[in-house]
């Protein structure tokens, strides 16, 4: 059984499938990442909750996606059952407790948990182009795009602020170029056309205020548990991308918002990453980059990332050498790539004398799993065969009632139901238009003499009469008898264009120059 300084995970076995002892994993080495991995139907998610359950008792807020609803029993007290049982007596786990835990229910679309945004500026324009899967030229663009709006004090909260700024950008693409470099029309269009299916995936769900704080994902309870952040994502997964671009914007935001704490004596917070594969697939390398960055700095901010995946080389190796607490479930080898899996999973295990490690991956039972963990000085466990501990909580989903019951009671109720649409640059840049029409509708109403200081044209209605006693007390001059010749010199010039031939032009001239000299 697990002391108050680590998490129960389950009690390994000994060659003869006899007890052996239990398997922690020492909080002041859970903000050294970790990885959950294994093939569907071995027990990743099960593994997942009896982990948050852990950190969740120990005082440590956890955030975590729910890909298929399972996850959300968390919230519930656990139920007796046969097998459940049965486990807890082969793993010696007496008194085997059931417990609810402390849930905050999320969802980017605001239908299962509270509505969850971050503004496009907090987003930024390397995981925007990301998201939306632009070329190199097309993130050069965007990249512009954020400087100009950071150079003229533009907010970018919302899709339609950056769908403005990327209008005005295009409209000013001379101006711009001479300082920043080209930006073609057609780049800011395929970026237009980008936010446009992001906008019909549901992106506008997501970008807007109010964003999320990352205090309220880091809450503990009045009896000192942490809080379970459950981030319903069977919708989401729909969008991959979105999904995965949200994440590591989240985990990003963590890096930057907490302060440095060193190594605690627990993790401030753990961060589980579900179908982690989706956040490297087809990723550019810079994204990979960031991940790794990210991954390899956040521990000095007190957060633990644990990668749940199906295969390990989902994660790439840079990411891989920075998770130190694995929980590895069977894996099928039936083809080539899942054999190259088994023994990469295999050969990143300290051995174990008493198995074979590739062996056994394949053979593993439903919850039953190969675990190591940091020990002291933070070395790596030798690998154990393990059962995995039931979880106290509840097995399997809550009900649509059970759930809207939490999102009521819940701490954050209110905070983020209602969008707020102050204003940035989208505004702005209405304003701006609207300030320039009326401009140009000033500067033509002068022109054509509606502000008393154009042209006038005698007979046309437009002239001052003069006053009595003759003279002209208007605010138009008196027109001179050169502006009467002017015009009819235009009439006549009109004329001669009329005529297409050149001995015609030439007639038609000499015509009008002696009516010319009548005038």
């Amino acid at each position: 059984m697990a002391q108050d300084d680590s998490i129960f995970i389950g009690a390994s076995r000994k060659p003869d499938d006899s007890y052996q002892r239990p398997e922690d994993l020492l909080l002041k080495y859970g903000n050294r990442h970790g990885l959950v991995t294994g093939a569907t139907g071995t027990g990743k998610t099960v593994t997942l909750q009896i982990l948050a359950e852990g950190f969740s008792n120990a005082g440590v807020p956890v955030f975590c996606a729910d890909i298929k609803g399972d996850l959300s029993g968390i919230a519930m007290m656990g139920e007796a059952k046969d097998f459940l049982t049965a486990r807890a007596e082969a793993i010696k786990l007496d008194p085997y407790d059931f417990q609810e835990f402390p849930v905050i229910f999320w969802d980017l679309f605001g239908e299962q948990g509270h509505p969850i945004r971050a503004t496009i500026s907090e987003m930024g324009p390397l995981l925007l182009s990301r998201l939306m899967n632009l070329s190199e030229a097309q993130e050069g663009v965007l990249n512009i795009a954020f400087r100009i709006a950071d150079e003229e004090g533009m907010l970018l909260l919302d899709m339609k602020d950056l769908q403005s700024l990327l209008a005005n950008v295009a409209e000013r693409a001379d101006e711009i170029g001479a300082r920043y470099g080209n930006v073609t029309k057609p780049s800011v269009g395929a970026i237009q056309r980008s936010l446009l299916v992001l906008e019909q995936q549901g992106g506008n769900n997501f970008f807007g205020e109010p964003a999320l704080k990352i205090a309220d994902i880091m809450r503990t309870t009045r009896d000192g548990r942490g809080a379970i952040n459950v981030l319903a994502a069977d919708k989401l997964m729909m969008n991959p991308r979105l999904y995965a671009t949200f994440l590591l914007w989240l985990l990003s935001e963590l890096f930057e918002v907490l302060p440095e704490v060193g190594d605690p004596d627990k993790p401030k917070l753990v961060f589980f990453f579900d179908e982690a594969h989706l956040l490297f697939d087809e990723a550019p390398k810079i994204v990979v980059d960031r991940v790794e960055q990210v991954v390899r700095l956040i521990r000095s901010k007190g957060v633990g990332v644990y990668f749940v995946t199906q295969n390990p080389l989902d994660v790439p190796e840079t990411v891989l050498a920075q998770l130190g607490n694995r929980v590895q479930h069977a894996l099928r080898a039936y083809t080539p790539r899942e054999q190259k899996a088994v023994k990469t999973a295999a050969d990143t295990f300290r051995p174990n004398p008493d198995f074979d490690c590739a062996k056994a991956i394949t053979q593993l039972g439903t919850g039953e799993a190969l675990v190591s963990t940091l020990e002291a000085k933070g070395v790596p466990s030798m690998v154990q065969r393990t059962l995995i501990r039931p979880p106290a909580s509840r097995l399997g989903p809550i009900t649509p009632q059970e759930r809207q019951k939490l999102i009521k009671e819940s701490p954050v109720a209110g905070q983020y139901d209602q969008t707020v649409d102050r204003e940035s640059a989208f505004e702005m840049l209405q304003k701006k238009a609207l300030d320039a029409q009326k401009a140009q509708e000033q500067a033509q109403q002068a022109n054509t003499g509606g502000g008393g200081g154009g042209w006038t044209i005698p007979g046309f209605g437009n002239d001052t009469p003069p006053a009595s006693g003759g003279r002209n007390t208007g605010s138009a001059p008196r027109p001179r008898t050169s502006n009467r010749q002017t015009v009819t010199e235009a009439a006549l010039k009109s004329v001669v264009r009329s005529v297409g031939s050149s001995v015609g032009r030439a007639l038609v001239r000499g015509i009008l120059g002696s009516l010319k000299k009548g005038f």
